[in-house]
């Protein structure tokens, strides 16, 4: 692909299926404006220059997480002052929620419970709630922990589109964040929910102390699966009191829009996501990570426990940008 400079080419993508550090490093290590035009180029090869799909997220179970992420202030096992344990939600509030989130302009609706995985006991609530918010015309997407086969095909045959279970970070520095859970069995519910017939939505989050490198071996973990994720949530951390990573030194703005540039090169058409930590970022790094080919939000007050851009600031956002939601049944 020629840049507008003639003395410059953008680094091309691997025509081969599998994409090694040393291909993506090359991509994400060239100058700024030239990775920023390649991924803006890719972007619009396959989606519209100017819309972002909006989705909402609403935790149905909050706290009491028997595993020790280092990042969440629901771990039970979190040094500092703990969130109390909630029950799940009631079927009928989760579908008034979303009926709220459709008005306000979502077409995806995600639910998360602070779980290793769902207990039997609990997948009949969890396949009603799926079984509403899909009947309201919206997709539906759950984020639970780790799945069995079976539990997998129960949601899918529920009509659940979507199942989010993040891979955080590279396999290296992996254990350095999370010991209760391996790298090994995150792949595998993400291939148990491929088996089942379910989109992937699978990413990460940056500012944990990881390296470019660490960063670069997310990315091409998750273009490396048999099917790219369908979503990719990129995450900023937001350090939480009391958490293993309360302390953790921010990323550099530049650093994060180069990594979204880099997951819509390796990943052309999935939606990528901007998720957690949008609070942290100007408007000036958001719309340099919308040129960079993020095309996904979380809308709301909240993600899970923290907190997000309230619905007017991003309708400003969106309206000095040009930008405009994606309509319903579009996203991939």
């Amino acid at each position: 692909m020629a840049l507008s400079n003639s003395t410059a080419t953008a680094v091309q993508a691997p025509l081969k299926a599998l994409w090694t550090r040393m291909e993506a490093r090359r991509v994400y290590a060239q100058p700024f404006m030239d990775l920023i035009l390649q991924a803006q180029t890719v972007h619009r090869r396959h989606f519209p220059a100017n819309e972002v799909q909006m989705s909402q997220l609403l935790s149905i179970k909050t706290g009491g997480c028997p595993e020790d992420c280092g990042y969440c202030s629901q771990s039970a096992r979190m040094p500092g002052e703990k969130l109390s344990a909630s029950k799940l939600m009631e079927v009928e509030r989760v579908l008034a929620e979303a009926r709220k989130a459709k008005d306000g302009g979502a077409t995806r609706y995600c639910m998360g419970a602070a779980w290793r995985s769902p207990k039997e006991r609990d997948m009949e609530m969890v396949v009603a709630m799926v079984e509403g918010v899909k009947a309201l015309g919206m997709e539906t997407c759950m984020t639970l922990g780790m799945l069995s086969p079976a539990q997998a095909i129960r949601l899918k045959d529920a009509g659940l589109d979507y199942y989010n279970h993040n891979i955080d970070t590279s396999e290296r520095y992996y254990s350095e964040i999370i010991t209760t859970r391996s790298f090994a069995d995150r792949l595998e519910t993400l291939d148990n929910v491929r088996q089942a017939g379910m989109k992937v939505c699978a990413g990460g989050i940056l500012g944990m102390g990881e390296t470019e490198d660490d960063r670069i071996d997310m990315l091409v973990t998750l273009a490396n699966l048999p099917e790219a994720p369908e979503s990719v949530p990129i995450n900023m951390l937001i350090p939480i009191p009391g958490t293993q990573l309360e302390n953790a030194a921010p990323i550099d703005p530049i650093d994060f829009v180069r990594t979204v540039a880099l997951a819509r090169v390796m990943m052309p058409t999935s939606h990528v996501r901007l998720s957690a930590g949008r609070t942290e970022m100007s408007d000036e790094t958001q719309a340099l990570c919308f040129l960079a080919g993020a095309n996904s939000i979380f809308v709301g007050e909240t993600l899970l426990t923290a907190d997000n851009p309230g619905e007017d600031h991003d309708a400003g956002l969106f309206r000095r940008l040009g930008i405009k939601p994606e309509a319903p049944g579009a996203a991939g």
